[in-house]
């Protein structure tokens, strides 16, 4: 389903149904998915689209830009480092191009997603929640549900530090894609409570494309690349 099309583009399986129809004059974008049906009409001569994994925080609406993956807890020694894999809910953006610009024609998932707070009720901040395993290679994952994160986490502490969870800020993220959907980051453990997290701007493997992204396609002000702050602890 991934990668730059024309509108004789038509995707169907058991779970979703994508595809561009003339219709009048016009074209007709027309997408199935779960028990949700969506058409569009569509005008213009560049008849360019492209289908790719997005921020996977615009459904069922804009609520946060943080992301929020609990993992199988693993324990980090000190001043040392680690590298392992977790994954991430996938939600596929429709864009149609013109002189390389984008605009969003449409954005969905196969996954239903789920929410939660990070952080006190007072301070926190409302994020898109997953769980995950955690892999010490690249597990095999249905790419139109999930996405596969690298995850390198350094502890900058003198103490054992149990690691359970990960906030990314949607933002500032580089998606790229392939065989998977993947996202390349890395966590500076500073103590138990407090880390950075920052996403890395380089594909998982040799051959992925980057990702068109929702915010890029609506022109949203980006902030600095700067990494987000848990500062509620790193675990449960």
């Amino acid at each position: 389903m991934f990668g730059e099309s024309d509108y004789s583009f038509s995707y169907d399986s058991e779970e979703a149904s994508v595809r561009i129809d003339p219709s009048d004059g016009f074209y007709q974008y027309f997408r199935k998915s779960g028990t949700e049906e969506i058409r569009k009409v569509i005008s213009g001569r560049s008849r360019k689209i492209v289908i790719n994994p997005v921020e996977p925080v615009n459904l069922p609406r804009e609520v946060t830009r943080f992301l929020e993956i609990h993992f199988t807890p693993v324990a980090i020694e000190p001043d040392s480092s680690e590298t392992m894999f977790i994954t991430f809910p996938v939600e596929i953006g429709v864009f149609l191009e013109s002189k390389g610009d984008f605009d969003v024609l449409d954005i969905f998932t196969l996954t239903r997603p789920k929410y939660s707070l990070y952080g006190p009720p007072e301070k926190g901040v409302i994020t898109r929640y997953h769980e995950s395993a955690v892999f010490g290679t690249i597990p095999e994952v249905d790419r139109l549900k999930e996405g596969v994160i690298a995850l390198s986490i350094s502890n900058a502490s003198r103490n054992w530090v149990e690691v359970s969870r990960a906030v990314f800020d949607c933002s500032s993220l580089f998606l790229y894609y392939g065989d998977c959907v993947s996202l390349v980051a890395h966590m500076n453990i500073l103590s138990r409570d407090i880390a950075d997290v920052r996403s890395e701007d380089r594909p998982l493997s040799d051959g992925m494309k980057p990702s068109v992204l929702v915010i890029k396609a609506r022109k949203t002000l980006i902030p600095d690349k700067i990494p987000f702050m848990m500062e509620f602890g790193v675990g449960d």
